[in-house]
């Protein structure tokens, strides 16, 4: 995969989203402008309730907006169907959440195995994809062990590597040390600037901690649905 640094991937203006619960209208995002260069790495950091995570969500696509647009590499993901926008998940994102969500019967080659699978590819190439990128975040002697049978941190590596096995250009990770201790989570944070080098996948990594957001290349604050501050 060949990134230039200065290329934009993502162009994101006016964007809002107002959830209805119980009657009322709350206000997630208030008109965010933001644009994503290829191959960077941003820390999105704000406290609980600030929007960061729906901001994910939307650039992920798993939320539509509820004004404004969100521009991928020029083109306007929401003016596309759903059946679109599912191959533009499947094929350009990975996603990390704060619970690993792994498949706890199977091992962790075979749960980084599974995206591949699914793609319809067979379960020799599968399973040399899984190995390589189960190597490259350290758990090459770790992958006949199921999910119980690893630490915390080593279970992040796992969906990490899941992550990556179909090759995405966008690594979304959503408080993804949430559940680590700190130092664990500094690991973490160390191997998504590893393969941010490595690859030049681009990193968006949501936070409430200011001192991991700040191992990205790039910062964004967000406060009461707005951007507050970048550098």
């Amino acid at each position: 995969m060949t990134i230039i640094p200065s290329e934009l991937l993502y162009r994101v203006r006016g964007l809002e989203k107002v959830f209805s619960k119980s009657g009322s209208r709350v206000c997630a995002l208030g008109g965010v402008d933001m644009d994503i260069s290829a191959g960077e790495t941003l820390g999105v950091v704000g406290v609980s309730g600030s929007g960061k995570s729906t901001l994910l969500h939307i650039l992920g696509t798993l939320e539509p907006p509820t004004e404004g647009s969100v521009f991928y590499r020029g083109k306007d993901l929401f003016s596309q169907d759903e059946e679109e926008l599912s191959v533009f998940r499947n094929s350009e994102i990975g996603f990390i959440f704060q619970f690993h969500y792994l498949l706890m019967e199977f091992t962790a080659l075979e749960n980084v195995m599974m995206p591949c699978l699914i793609d319809r590819q067979s379960s020799a190439v599968a399973r040399q994809k899984a190995c390589e990128v189960l190597e490259r975040v350290g758990l090459s002697e770790r992958l006949n062990h199921l999910p119980g049978e690893l630490s915390g941190g080593e279970q992040q590596r796992v969906a990490i590597a899941r992550s990556m096995v179909r090759e995405p250009e966008v690594i979304l990770a959503d408080e993804p040390t949430g559940n680590l201790d700190k130092k664990t989570g500094f690991s973490v944070l160390d191997l998504f600037c590893r393969l941010n080098e490595d690859y030049g996948v681009t990193v968006v990594m949501v936070t409430h901690n200011d001192e991991f957001a700040k191992r990205m290349k790039k910062t964004v604050r967000i406060s009461d649905g707005m951007v507050a501050d970048a550098n």
